[in-house]
């Protein structure tokens, strides 16, 4: 068993968010890296420790590069001792090691990490562990003891798997180029599919869409409903990071396009008239920038290490 010092802010949901995670043993709420040997919650301001939870893992379930990925899915990285509502040196983010040989691993996560952020420095900081303090009782397994106290994170992201996005790229032009006309018109132009005569708006066969231009996964039929509206409908994306948001201002209207991560192809867009017990929203996607891959077939095409999702 391995272990991990994590702070991104509040540790109530920390502890929570990382309970959930496969590979995940124990999790204690601590308080870490301050300038004494001795603090507690009322004195973090004057010892400077950040709020910290010890993540014991075994890293033949759960790497730890992968829990950094989980790490950095429910954290502001840019945030200056702020995540969330809270506010102070004690919310500061910080990544604390004790054995030497998980640094450089952790340096070439956070390197990757600074490349999605262009623009603005990562704030989280890498430093050997030191000061660590067991925090109080109470806030030991607090969204345990107190089911509606405050989290500043969405726990269902720790049940999202990761989806690695070195292990997709976007297909060459030729390739692209071997699509039909109306996904290739779809996906890299932008156009839309007509409602009721596409492939996929009356399908719910157990299993993936994928990117029909790289491949990348994007829903899962755990999550496709019939909407009524003649094309796919989705309650979410298969993780949260694959897809991406941008305002759509054509045809006079103010609407969200969704488009995918990798291959940056046009799948459709978002609207806050979805199933209210599922979040609200509605991913409206055009059959044509998709590819459908069944359950059976999710092994022999590469995709078995998402059939877990379908087990929970």
């Amino acid at each position: 068993m391995d272990k991990i010092y994590l702070a991104g802010g509040c540790f109530w949901g920390m502890q929570a968010y990382f309970s959930r995670i496969k590979g995940v043993s124990k999790v204690i709420s601590g308080y870490a890296n301050g300038n004494t040997t001795e603090t507690n919650y009322k004195m973090l301001k004057i010892t400077d420790h950040a709020e910290t939870i010890e993540i014991t893992y075994d890293k033949s379930k759960v790497s730890l590069s992968r829990l950094l990925d989980y790490y950095y899915r429910v954290i502001d990285p840019i945030s200056v001792n702020k995540q969330g509502e809270d506010v102070g040196r004690q919310y500061r983010t910080g990544i604390y090691y004790t054995d030497i040989n998980d640094y450089n691993d952790i340096k070439k996560s956070l390197d990757e990490l600074q490349k999605e952020y262009e623009n603005n420095k990562v704030a989280i900081e890498l430093e050997k562990l030191s000061n660590f303090i067991i925090a109080e009782e109470y806030h030991q397994d607090y969204l345990e003891k107190n089911p509606n106290g405050y989290c500043h994170i969405d726990l269902n992201l720790a049940y999202e798997p990761i989806i690695e996005k070195e292990k997709y790229s976007k297909y060459d032009e030729k390739k692209l180029k071997s699509l039909s006309d109306i996904q290739y018109s779809v996906s890299q132009n932008g156009e839309t599919e007509p409602a009721f005569n596409n492939e996929y708006f009356d399908k719910f066969e157990k299993g993936i869409y994928v990117d029909i231009a790289s491949g990348e996964p994007l829903f899962s039929s755990l999550d496709k409903f019939n909407s009524s509206c003649g094309w796919p409908s989705f309650t979410k994306p298969i993780s949260t990071e694959v897809v991406k948001y941008k305002e759509d201002l054509s045809y006079n209207m103010r609407r969200i396009e969704v488009e995918s991560r990798v291959a940056n192809s046009h799948l459709g867009h978002v609207f806050d008239d979805g199933p209210s017990d599922k979040g609200g929203l509605r991913y409206c996607i055009n059959s044509a920038s998709l590819e459908f891959v069944s359950y059976d077939e999710m092994e022999e095409r590469g995709y078995g290490y998402l059939k877990e999702i379908f087990d929970k």
